[in-house]
């Protein structure tokens, strides 16, 4: 047995939905939630995760995702990769065949994420209150198969996203989503179009479905 698979990972939750964001979305997957995170983003939907004491072996947590019929996983958190573990949590999924997502907030070195795995990463708006954290250079490193997110509350957050794309190329696709029930998806649409952004407007499916609840 690979000795890493006993390496432990603090985790929030293991579940089974649909996918409701970026690429993916509508396709059931496995979710894994990783504690803690060293943001406290403004309009964070996830504050359940910043704390909990559940350590797993990456073997147990392989053993939960196989419990259910897909190939898709999504490693997510809080912030996954501030526990070094993730990486080889990610390895570990990649070498198994699935599908893998990781969603970051970027304001983490990427460089050495599995280059199997597609990154979507949340790069944080001036309403965020954590603007400061991110870490630009991580933009270069994105590829075609991954992602780069922008959550949008205000006129001003558009504003600051399109003059951040002006001023960094990417090869991820881009992704405008309106921060749940601050910001009317209509008025995100109509700037969009307005400015003629090659960009994807994401709504978040799994609040259209089942609000905020937890494990959804």
């Amino acid at each position: 047995m690979d000795s890493s698979n006993n390496e432990l990972l603090n985790i929030t939750e293991i579940f089974y939905s649909l996918q409701g964001e970026a690429r993916e979305v509508g396709i059931p997957s496995v979710f894994v939630r990783l504690t803690g995170c060293p943001l406290r983003c403004n309009y964070c939907d996830t504050t359940y995760a910043f704390k909990g004491n559940n350590p797993l072996t990456i073997e147990n947590i392989i053993k939960q995702i196989e419990l259910y019929n897909t190939k898709h996983v999504c490693v997510t958190g809080g912030e996954p990769l501030a526990q070094k573990n993730c990486h080889l949590l990610l390895d570990s999924l990649v070498e198994k065949g699935y599908q893998v997502s990781l969603e970051t907030s970027g304001s983490i070195d990427i460089e050495s994420v599995n280059k199997g795995v597609c990154v979507v990463m949340d790069i944080k708006t001036p309403s965020s209150t954590e603007e400061r954290q991110n870490r630009y250079e991580n933009i270069a490193l994105l590829e075609i198969k991954d992602q780069l997110k922008f959550v949008i509350a205000s006129r001003e957050d558009f504003a600051w996203c399109c003059e951040l794309l002006e001023k960094h190329n990417t090869k991820a696709e881009v992704i405008f989503s309106p921060v749940y029930e601050s910001l009317n998806p209509t008025e995100l649409a109509d700037w969009i179009l307005e400015r003629q952004l090659n960009v994807r407007l994401q709504l978040q499916l799994h609040k259209i479905l089942w609000g905020e609840a937890k494990g959804k």
